[in-house]
């Protein structure tokens, strides 16, 4: 019940997780395709790729997406650093006040979020500080809803790039021009990409598929430590029953002695360990779903991600293995009872 209950709380949240994503990804990113900065080994994109990505005459805009950090009122923030004339035209931010396209160079974004824990508006002024030290006041130019590509602060590429050693982006989102097909306008991109160390291009799905691939990887470590769990739930299934078929050694000599063939006897002790092990995953799965719904919405309070999924085809699987574990942890207690004789059992104390 324990190991059934963790894999399902495991693979709610990460069903939950995904559906999350996959809704981000379909509101919020307007662009087409999707240059990303490679797993393992990666340094980054150079943001000369977006320059050149932008000015294809397949691609209408192209926007690099990069992270760097400084100071914001004296706390320690991380940022988004992009060119916000071409964020806007590839990523629907869902802006409530301000402009994200019409953003100076003296100004910043920051979350709806964001702004009501600070309590900012539209034009507060607000002083930063950069990793080279230096110091500007800027104001408040957009509030915008959707952070969960954006984070909590925007800041222009144009106000950041003069205090920075090295900048890069972790993606560059392409918007491609009226009637460019998918597939031409990829390879276009690709063929720029390829000169800058060839980082994988992708359309939305994909894009969306690469991202979830992440949550796979944790929910296979997950599915091997269930693997375990089986294997000792299995061992415990089959020493109770083995307990059990010690202790009514004389009942089950009776039932033979009155008529029960061998294989009813073998059966009916099967099927006791089949109740037992869907009993545990049958209540596992609900605790599981229960845990996984609490963690689900504390998330989507306090962070403002997740939606609530519930894998069934996934639930059920767990639960039909469930009932395979007791067949299986059944099999050697069965094959004892089954070999008992009747006058030696009938005639223990």
């Amino acid at each position: 019940m324990i190991g059934v209950g963790i894999v399902v709380l495991f693979t709610v949240f990460a069903a939950s997780i995904k559906t999350w994503m996959n809704d981000t990804v379909s509101q919020s990113v307007s662009a087409d395709l999707v240059v990303t900065s490679p797993s393992f080994g990666g340094s980054g994109l150079s943001p000369e790729l977006a320059d050149e990505v932008g000015s294809l005459p397949e691609v209408g805009d192209a926007s690099g997406l990069g992270v760097g950090a400084l100071l914001l009122d004296g706390e320690d923030r991380a940022v988004t650093v992009s060119d916000p004339e071409a964020l806007a035209s590839v990523f629907d931010a869902d802006v409530s006040a301000g402009s994200l396209a019409e953003l100076r160079d003296d100004q910043i974004a920051v979350s709806a979020e964001d702004a009501e824990d600070q309590g900012w508006t539209v034009g507060d002024a607000v002083e930063l500080e950069y990793v080279d030290g230096a110091t500007e006041t800027s104001t408040i130019g957009a509030v915008y809803e959707r952070a969960e590509f954006l984070g909590n602060v925007v800041v222009p590429l144009s106000a950041y790039a003069p205090h920075a050693a090295q900048l890069t982006n972790e993606f560059v989102f392409v918007a491609l021009d009226d009637g460019v097909a998918l597939h031409d306008g990829r390879a276009a991109v690709e063929a720029v990409a390829d000169r800058f160390g060839s980082p994988p291009v992708e359309d939305r799905a994909q894009f969306v598929e690469t991202t979830s691939s992440q949550i796979d990887m944790m929910l296979n470590v997950v599915y091997a430590m269930l693997a375990l769990a089986i294997v000792i739930a299995l061992m415990g299934i089959a020493n109770t029953l083995a307990l059990s078929i010690h202790e009514r050694t004389r009942e089950l000599g009776l039932l033979r002695a009155v008529g029960q063939l061998r294989s009813q006897l073998r059966a009916m002790v099967r099927w006791e360990s089949v109740v037992i092990a869907l009993f545990g995953t049958i209540g596992g799965v609900g605790l599981g779903v229960f845990l996984g719904w609490a963690v689900v919405s504390a998330i989507t309070t306090e962070e403002g991600m997740g939606s609530f999924t519930l894998p069934t085809s996934q639930l059920v699987a767990i639960v039909v293995v469930g009932a395979f574990a007791g067949v299986l942890a059944g099999i050697r207690p069965a094959w004892r009872a089954a070999k008992l004789d009747v006058l030696d059992a009938v005639t223990t104390e």
